[in-house]
């Protein structure tokens, strides 16, 4: 097991996959580039199926911590604990962002 790295994890190696060429051009791109920087267990390569617990080594602490994160990151409401059930894997999380974006542009 790798120690956890609060430095750039791309510069260790680690990479992003299941995104365009261009890193940082999307929703999904940044929210992988987040998650594996918070990963405690950040794997060589970050795939959509990893999951957060198992596979990433988040515990509940640092998942509340990758929840206000993100909702910075992307100027979204604070989150309620039910939109937070299931969501157990890097797809999970690039839907919930992608979701909150998408209800957010709709005018009310």
């Amino acid at each position: 097991m790798r120690a956890a790295s609060r430095s750039d994890p791309m510069r260790d190696g680690g990479r992003v996959t299941g995104g365009p060429a261009v890193a940082g051009t999307t929703t999904a791109d940044k929210v992988r580039r987040i998650v594996l920087t918070m990963a405690p267990e950040p794997p060589a390569e970050l795939s959509d199926e990893h999951r957060l617990v198992e596979d990433l080594g988040f515990d509940s602490l640092r998942l509340m911590e990758l929840t206000v994160v993100l909702e910075r990151a992307f100027e979204l409401p604070r989150y309620r604990p039910e939109q937070l059930v299931g969501v157990r894997r890097v797809d999970a999380v690039i839907a919930l962002v992608s979701g909150s974006l998408a209800a957010a542009e709709v005018p009310l």
